[in-house]
């Protein structure tokens, strides 16, 4: 089975257009037979994208630090969870469980779990598909602040993020499918002292 991060807020936001990307991502995944991947928590986002997977008869994966257990809310209608001893180990599962990201709305966690993605594949660490949904152009600032880097070579040519930034949330998984990686490159590791 293939499967998919998504990464998102655990918080709703302001505009429902976020949570209904959220159920519609969770719809089209689950009938494609996308297993989710994602942070466990039950709140927001995170849990919108999760209960839609569910309800549409899909496989979703949880992985939540132990510390979050409680705050987070944690689902327990999930067909799989992981607790994790702390976020380093949970980025480093989300990964090797996954084939490709996705960044749905959120807040700082959700922006440092993508940016992660795109420095992995800037440094060749893998080649899967990183996509950005840009509802209601949520990530204009982002990713005019990447063309920023490019103009002024902190992204340098030869060494360019790799993203695909779709508008609507239903079109993330036609591209997933149609997705080949070109190399297998080394995952990075978790090493523990």
């Amino acid at each position: 089975m293939k499967r998919l991060c998504v990464y998102c807020g655990s918080g709703s936001g302001l505009d429902p257009r976020f949570l209904d990307a959220a159920r519609t991502l969770g719809r089209t995944m689950a009938e494609a037979r996308i297993g989710l991947v994602y942070g466990g928590g039950g709140n927001g986002m995170m849990g919108t994208v999760a209960q839609t997977v569910i309800d549409h008869g899909g496989h979703v994966t949880g992985i939540i630090p132990a510390s979050l257990l409680q705050i987070e809310n944690a689902l327990e209608t999930i067909s799989e969870r992981y607790v994790t001893s702390g976020f380093h180990e949970r980025k480093m599962l989300m990964f090797n469980l996954s084939d490709g990201f996705v960044a749905l709305p959120g807040g700082v966690g959700t922006l440092e779990e993508l940016v992660e993605q795109l420095t992995w594949t800037q440094l060749g660490h893998h080649d899967r598909p990183v996509f950005i949904v840009n509802t209601a152009g949520y990530w204009d600032l982002l990713l005019a602040m990447f063309d920023r880097m490019r103009e002024q070579l902190f992204i340098r040519p030869g060494l360019d993020t790799r993203y695909i930034v779709v508008e609507k949330a239903e079109d993330v998984v036609p591209f997933f499918l149609k997705h080949r990686p070109s190399k297998k490159a080394p995952a990075p590791t978790l090493i523990r002292a």
